[in-house]
């Protein structure tokens, strides 16, 4: 049996304490983030008792640590900002709990994100006979847990991968972000990057495009940027030749991403206003629809998954493994949109795969280097039904 303690109180982290409360191998949550307040909203909707919660500067090593100290949980899940992972790994570290998050690190003032500062914990989680799991969301997470399951039962070698990501909902906003608008808004509007013959090739953001095909939506514009699951996923699997992830982008949202830009307000240094040091962007997150509000009216559905070419028994094959989510579904079971539901329930799941010792470990790990089969039999029953199409054109 186990204790978790989830690090943030947004969309993800209400889909994650709901989840890991009905659960019973969890004997106690708690739920903690810089605001109390929207903790106890989200335990108050659970209802008996279940969740306990607590403030906590996700910031502050002392913080966490008297906080992990009162409650003593086995295993803290992560989904606070990830500028906060380091400070949350070294709480674990210096009072004895496992780590889960599902994005990797950036730094606060460059918008870069890379598994180097977090792979550099290994010999000390190791050294503490503790497990970090990393990128346990749907993709970071279900998309590398998608490729090992294809690794271990359809393919001796893989050649090409290209993960797809298609939003076709609509919430109804002139603009809005799925996730945290600071978060979202630089990683997309960064250079895109994807892996070949051994190099990593970089464009400018959104040069490479074209339509795709998603199952139940039909075509979308698809973008290649880069994502950080690409990262750990060419190294695990050397046979990889090439790895891409796509994204969809309405017309629309690019527009006003573009005038962001133009305009300064996608600036993370900050400027002086009225004698007042702020951020640009976390200005515009302030004003910008909070993406937990965006449920309520999102129609539509999203589908996640990965195309991929290689070689099995001699001859090529080509597969296709992905998730539909429906935004509405999602907000009927947790009063989030699908984003939040798709990321939420993997870390859900990967602390149970945790809880029940089928993920474990010392040292830092990516979900691909775990075994993917009982993750993945329980990922439908979870709300996440995953289909296999084999041999079919995947267009890249």
């Amino acid at each position: 049996m186990c204790k978790a303690l989830i690090i943030g109180a947004g969309g993800v982290g209400t889909v994650v304490t709901q989840k890991i409360a009905a659960n019973p191998v969890f004997t106690e949550v708690m739920l903690a983030s810089r605001t109390k307040s929207k903790c106890d909203a989200v335990a108050a909707a659970i209802g008996g008792n279940r969740v306990k919660t607590a403030q906590v500067d996700a910031d502050s090593v002392a913080e966490l640590c008297a906080l992990f100290r009162a409650f003593k949980p086995d295993i803290v899940v992560n989904v606070a900002l990830p500028y906060q992972d380091l400070t949350i790994m070294d709480a674990c570290l210096e009072c004895g709990c496992n780590y889960l998050d599902t994005a990797n690190y950036e730094p606060k003032d460059e918008a870069h994100f890379e598994y180097s500062w977090q792979w550099a914990y290994q010999d000390r989680f190791k050294a503490a006979g503790l497990t970090a799991i990393l990128g346990c969301g749907f993709d970071p997470g279900v998309t590398a847990i998608f490729t090992a399951y294809a690794a271990k039962h359809h393919f001796d070698e893989i050649h090409y991968l290209d993960i797809v990501d298609c939003n076709a909902g609509n919430h109804g906003m002139a603009f809005a972000t799925n996730f945290n608008p600071e978060i979202n808004i630089r990683e997309v509007t960064q250079k895109g990057r994807y892996y070949e013959n051994g190099k990593w090739v970089v464009t400018e953001p959104h040069e490479i495009h074209r339509p795709l095909n998603y199952p139940g939506i039909g075509e979308r514009e698809s973008y290649v940027i880069y994502h950080e699951e690409l990262e750990s996923l060419v190294k695990n699997y050397p046979t990889i030749r090439r790895a891409r992830f796509w994204m969809t982008f309405g017309q629309e949202y690019l527009t006003h991403l573009r005038v962001i830009q133009n305009i300064g307000m996608a600036r993370i240094d900050p400027i002086i206003y009225n004698g007042v040091e702020i951020v640009p962007i976390q200005f515009l997150k302030a004003v910008l629809p909070d993406p937990k509000s965006l449920g309520a009216n999102y129609h539509g559905q999203t589908s996640i998954g990965c195309r991929i070419r290689g070689v099995k028994d001699g001859k090529e094959r080509t597969y296709y493994i992905y998730n539909n989510c429906d935004h509405e579904a999602a907000f009927k079971e947790t009063g989030t949109q699908a984003v939040s539901f798709t990321t939420g329930v993997p870390a859900a799941l990967g602390a149970s795969m945790w809880a029940k010792g089928l993920w474990r470990g010392a040292g830092v790990f990516n979900v691909e280097e775990f075994d993917p089969d009982p993750f993945l039999a329980e990922l439908g029953p979870q709300g996440l039904p995953w289909h296999e199409l084999f041999d079919v054109d995947i267009e890249v």
